[in-house]
């Protein structure tokens, strides 16, 4: 069975257009306070209707804790979890029953399974981004405080960030409805978005990820090693096309002279190309990491298509949809980060006991 975590896992259910959304986060250890508001701020920053440049599908996406928890403390029995489906326009979708539409996944379900709900995209709909957000903000509880992870919009098209995350400040992610916190940059992202979204078209663009004060240790030498658990997390994201971390593709064109991350005599680095990971295993440096997302595939502009008899039809898309999925993916990419790094540091824990 897949899931989310090796150690700490997630299994999770529900479909776009269904009764409920929902999961069970297995391993969670016991004795740990939980915070149901900190849980439901998480959901609340993925929301959809929070802004004119996001989907306004209305969901208030409240989560319900069905097990697990006692009093406001984890038992160490599996935790699960419900997200009602309230805002459900299944007729937006009527056009497609019988329809495949360009770059989603409804050739390749009714192909694997001989069916599919096409309501929204059923199971391979983003509305299952909220169970990995419920599930992230559950395993933040297990990790050290001093621990932060943060992730941004870095581009938008090829509108840029001019600087590094290091001379950013972090605290102005959430200033905008497009959450960069490079705030003359991120005014022109959000008109972007919206001269787009006008023409009934969308944009892709990358999210920036950072973890901080991680300990020394994390991450498994062979099959488990801190960046491919990262970019085994990331790739499931629906609109993800890519990931690296550190130095990334640019490194390439660097020499090894260049590249190398000379120490210091207190064992931190003078560059940080590797990105916090050296062997597979944090080193103590800042983790950073890049996810990079395609362009929406839903379209309110006709394409040209076929339905499930090959013959070929004009389809325009119908209904509330994202002109650009970065704003509301950026705690989906904070939420993953929080379940694979508390994963991998139980797994370390464990493995020093």
């Amino acid at each position: 069975m897949f899931q989310l975590g090796a150690f700490l896992s997630l299994h999770s259910f529900g479909e776009s257009h269904g009764n409920a959304i929902g999961g069970v986060v297995s391993n969670f250890p016991a004795g740990i306070s939980i915070d149901l508001n900190e849980i439901q701020n998480a959901l609340d920053r993925r929301r959809p209707g929070q802004s004119s440049i996001v989907t306004q599908r209305k969901e208030s996406d409240i989560v319900q804790l069905l097990s697990g928890v006692y009093d406001g403390v984890s038992t160490g029995q599996p935790i699960g979890f419900l997200i009602p489906n309230e805002n459900t326009k299944s007729k937006d979708y009527d056009h497609i029953e019988k329809a495949f539409r360009p770059s989603h996944a409804d050739f390749t379900y009714q192909q694997k399974f001989g069916i599919r709900d096409h309501r929204g995209g059923g199971r391979s709909s983003a509305r299952e981004t909220a169970n990995w957000v419920v599930a992230g903000a559950l395993a933040k509880h297990i990790l050290p405080q001093e621990v932060k992870i943060h992730a941004f919009v870095s581009s938008v098209g090829d509108i840029h960030c001019p600087e590094e995350y290091t001379a950013m400040d972090l605290a102005n992610i959430e200033a905008t409805a497009v959450r960069c916190p490079h705030l003359e940059t991120a005014e022109k992202m959000i008109q972007h978005i919206k001269e787009v979204k006008k023409k009934g078209d969308t944009i892709g663009g990358v999210i920036t990820g950072v973890i901080q004060n991680l300990p020394v240790g994390i991450g498994e030498p062979i099959f488990g090693k801190l960046q491919a658990q990262l970019a085994h997390a990331m790739m499931s994201i629906n609109a993800a096309k890519g990931f690296e971390y550190g130095s990334g593709f640019a490194g390439t064109a660097m020499l090894g002279s260049e590249h190398n991350d000379a120490w210091n005599s207190d064992f931190s680095t003078k560059t940080n190309y590797s990105g916090g990971i050296q062997g597979g295993i944090s080193n103590g440096m800042d983790v950073y990491f890049r996810v990079a997302f395609k362009p929406v595939a839903t379209l309110l502009q006709k394409q040209e298509s076929y339905d499930i008899h090959g013959r070929p039809i004009l389809l325009e898309g119908k209904g509330r949809h994202d002109p650009c999925v970065l704003p509301r993916a950026v705690p989906i990419v904070e939420a993953l980060a929080q379940f694979i790094i508390a994963d991998l540091f139980l797994i370390h824990t464990l493995r020093k006991i």
